[in-house]
Order: structure tokens, then C-alpha cells, then sequence
């Protein structure tokens, strides 16, 4: 499971890597535009993927059961666009790439996703839920570090991503078959249910509705920083740009073994307690000081800090997290659906966030008011579970 989970975002962080290294050589001086320009448009494609795909998921009859095609579909598409992305030249084709690859990842993780209230039981989630998050935290963690690896070749480092990530998901959809299911009742398809896929109704669902603001506001704020951390090298600490690639993978490698202990200990404990908000709280209040720390120290060592509390926050929180929003699920007809909602909270920010950065250092001039924007909103994602009632 941790391979899988890990599978979207190490492309995502590969991606990531590259992209700003590609914007940057097809325009220094429009460089934080172009690349929120990128984000933004690819947030739209994801926004689409996950709440349509994880409908039709919900609705799907097969003898490879509800699952596994659509997993399948979309990790295919998301890895094809992986090659367009190598070989872009031009900002208009890095948009279709990303598009591509994002709508594609997002695609397969609405149904993957669906796999825990499918199959785990209500005891074990926390467990299941720490699994995950490791998987997803080290993708997005050691991407970049692999990422390095093919700086002066990125359409290999494309290619090479691509096929590792839809070998990873073929192996987990043939070894952990999805039941067949085409003897079960299909729940009612129409245009209606294809509207409502975007929409939970937060005065019928409140705490849906907290659930998703508390996650999309901590995946955002952790990510405004990291998808700049090339360019925050460069324009706030003042190295050049060979200095400022070494560096960035370097970030995430440094918080790895606080965040393996975080992410090893919260889950089983979560368990334990039968408790999920304080866990999931501390790990907001963790991320929010994180960003504290390079506004006192625009230094190498402050960035380097900063990583390793804000990783090690970021690994209570998804350790959790997964399987706090689980038990806030309106409907067992649309499990997939509704998780596809809430996991636009954890994907979307992935490309939403960098766009709000831009604006960020575009309307202040620096990236210095950027932290301070960072500690604000994840402190109030720390917030938003504690208004959240029917878990504990």
C-alpha cells in the first residue's frame, strides 16, 4: 500500500522538480506567472478528475470490480502526459502536459482512495491511514531527490518516472484484486448525480464540511512553500541557480527521519486513543511554527529547519488525517465520490497552491510576507477539526 499511495505523488513531486527549472529557462523575468499559470489551469483539470471519476467509480459494474479500471485508466493517462510534459518546449505545451497529468493522477486517486471504507474496518483505519500518508508523504518527499538525479537529462527523468509509476500501479491492481461486483445494484446515474459530484451539502454535513476546510487549508499552506523552494533559494537566500537545485531536494531528505517516526507513532496511537482531532490538530499546529522559522532566519540552516519541523507535523498530520475524513462520509452509495471531494483538499493544493504563492510574492514583493501567509492558514486548518463533532 505505501508503494501505491506513493505512486501519484512522486510523479507530482518529479513534475514539480522539473517545472519550475523548465519555466525558468523559457523565461527568467515571467518565470513566477508562467509557473502559476501552469498550477492554476492544471488545478482545474484535477478539480474535474476526482469528484467525476470517483461518481462514475461508485457506479461502475465490473468483473474487475468498481475500482480497478478506473485506477488503471488514469494512472495510464497521468504517466502518457509524464512523456509530453519531457518533451515541452513552450509554456502553452507545459499547460497541456500538466493538465493532462494531473487530471490522469487524480483520476486514479479518487478510486484508490475509496479502498479504505470499501474494505477496512472502522478499528484498524488509523493504521491503514498511516500507511498512506507514509506512502504519500515519501513520494512527495524523495521525488525531488530522484528527481536531481536526471537534472541535466529531464525527458529521461520524465520518461523513467512515468513507467515506474504505472508499473507500481498495475502490480497493486493485480495483486489486490478488486472483487468482481457486476451482480451488485448500480445507484442511479444522471446529469443531476454528474452536478452533485462537486457538492456536499456542509448545513446537511457540517462535519464533511470542516473536514474538507481543515485539509485543504494544511495541504495548502505546506505547499505554497515547497513548490518554490528553487526559486525562494535563489531570490530569498541569495544562491545562484546551481546552488539553489542542489538545495532543493536536499529540503526534503532532511526531514525524512523525523517524519518516518512522526508517521510510524501517530497512526497506532490514534488507534489506541479511538481519538483522531488532537492528533491531527497537533500536526496543524506543528506545520503553522514551521513557517515561523525562516522569516527569523532567511539562512540555508533556517529553510533546512524549517523542513525538518514542518515534514515532521505534515507526517502526524496525514497519518491521521485519512482516517479522521472516513468517518465524516455522508453516503456508503458514494464513498468514492464524496472522498474524491475531500481528497481535492489534498491533491488540489498541489497546483492551487503554488498559484496563490505567485500572487503572494507578486502583490508583496518578496517571499518573506509568503511565510507569514503560510503560518496563518495552516493555523487555521489546525483550527477547523476542532469543529468537527461526530469523531472524537
Amino acid at each position: 500500500m505505501p508503494f501505491v499511495a506513493a505512486a501519484a505523488p512522486l510523479a507530482y513531486a518529479t513534475s514539480g522538480y522539473f517545472l519550475p527549472i523548465q519555466v525558468q529557462a523559457m523565461g527568467n523575468e515571467a518565470k513566477v506567472g508562467n509557473l502559476a499559470l501552469i498550477n492554476t489551469l492544471s488545478a482545474c483539470a484535477a478539480m474535474v478528475a476526482q469528484p467525476v471519476i470517483g461518481l462514475l467509480s461508485d457506479r461502475t459494474r465490473t468483473r474487475f470490480g468498481a475500482r480497478a479500471p478506473w485506477m488503471v485508466t488514469g494512472a495510464a493517462l497521468g504517466s502518457a502526459a509524464l512523456l509530453l510534459a519531457g518533451q515541452a518546449r513552450t509554456v502553452a505545451l507545459l499547460i497541456a502536459a500538466m493538465m493532462l497529468v494531473q487530471f490522469g493522477f487524480n483520476a486514479f486517486q479518487g478510486p484508490l482512495a475509496a479502498i479504505m471504507p470499501d474494505r477496512v474496518p472502522t478499528r484498524l483505519r488509523g493504521r491503514y491511514s498511516t500507511l498512506i500518508g507514509l506512502g504519500q508523504v515519501l513520494g512527495a518527499t524523495l521525488g525531488p531527490v530522484l528527481a536531481s538525479l536526471f537534472l541535466s537529462r529531464i525527458p529521461i527523468g520524465y520518461a523513467t518516472f512515468a513507467v515506474v509509476v504505472l508499473v507500481v500501479i498495475l502490480l497493486f491492481v493485480v495483486l489486490n484484486r478488486d472483487p468482481g461486483n457486476r451482480e451488485q445494484v448500480r445507484p442511479t446515474f444522471s446529469a443531476t448525480a454528474l452536478l452533485k459530484a462537486f457538492w456536499v451539502d456542509p448545513v446537511r454535513h457540517p462535519d464533511f464540511f470542516w473536514a474538507f476546510l481543515g485539509r485543504i487549508l494544511i495541504f495548502g499552506g505546506y505547499y505554497m512553500t515547497l513548490t518554490y523552494s528553487f526559486y525562494i533559494a535563489q531570490d530569498y537566500l541569495g544562491l545562484d541557480a546551481e546552488e539553489a537545485a542542489r538545495l532543493t531536494p536536499l529540503l526534503g531528505l532532511a526531514g525524512v527521519p523525523g517524519f518516518l517516526v512522526a508517521i510510524a507513532v501517530s497512526g497506532p496511537l490514534s488507534d489506541r486513543m479511538g481519538r483522531r482531532k488532537p492528533l491531527t490538530l497537533a500536526g496543524g499546529l506543528v506545520i503553522s511554527l514551521s513557517a515561523i522559522v525562516p522569516l527569523l532566519m532567511p539562512t540555508v540552516t533556517g529553510m533546512l529547519v524549517s523542513a525538518v519541523v514542518a515534514t515532521i507535523g505534515f507526517g502526524v498530520f496525514v497519518s491521521v488525517d485519512q482516517a479522521l475524513v472516513s468517518e465524516v462520509l455522508p453516503s456508503r452509495d458514494d464513498f468514492a465520490k464524496d472522498l474524491g471531494v475531500l481528497n481535492l483538499a489534498a491533491t488540489l493544493p498541489n497546483t492551487v497552491a503554488p498559484a496563490a504563492a505567485g500572487a503572494v510574492v507578486s502583490a508583496f514583493g518578496g517571499y518573506g510576507p509568503l511565510y507569514g501567509a503560510v503560518a496563518i492558514i495552516t493555523l487555521l486548518g489546525a483550527l477547523a477539526v476542532l469543529a468537527i463533532k461526530g469523531v472524537s
